[in-house]
């Protein structure tokens, strides 16, 4: 018999691009054949205390567009307070999977299986190749410079 592992993947997802999705893929593929995918999606007050301005597009749309995507089994609103805990709690996950940028969150989960108690196993993924658009950051870059497609 085949356990069904739990697998928690978390961001911001302003501007859904391919990096995300590759994310997102291999977040699912770290919990095996039969894994669900749960992602926690950034509320806007957190992600203006963390990086000085809100998002493009608000919360409930960008939980619902990450939700949408086939490789996603349920998204959730994150707490405004961030606390780990708190979601470690009602999720409930097998495994905890970050993206090459998240150390913050690495140390959070190594904290929360000391003070849980736990056993959540924690994948750090590697970056997705070195193409220009691979972040939100950069495609905002773009837009503004007003810069089509490279040549």
């Amino acid at each position: 018999m085949v356990t069904m592992k739990t697998v928690l993947a978390a961001g911001v997802f302003d501007l859904l691009h391919y990096g995300h999705i590759r994310y997102l893929e291999e977040a699912k593929n770290a919990g095996g054949d039969s894994a669900m995918l749960i992602v926690i999606v950034a509320r806007d007050e957190t992600v203006r205390r963390l990086k000085g301005h809100g998002p493009i597009i608000p919360e409930d749309q960008r939980r619902a567009v990450i939700e949408a995507l086939k490789v996603v089994d349920g998204a959730l609103l994150g707490h405004e307070e961030m606390d780990l805990i708190q979601v470690i709690e009602q999720v409930k996950p097998d495994i905890v999977v970050m993206g090459h940028d998240q150390q913050g969150i690495k140390a959070q989960v190594e904290k929360v299986n000391q003070v849980l108690n736990a056993d959540i196993e924690i994948v750090q993924l590697k970056q997705f190749g070195e193409d220009d658009l691979n972040s939100t950051s950069k495609i905002k870059r773009r837009i503004v410079e007003g810069a089509g497609t490279p040549p």
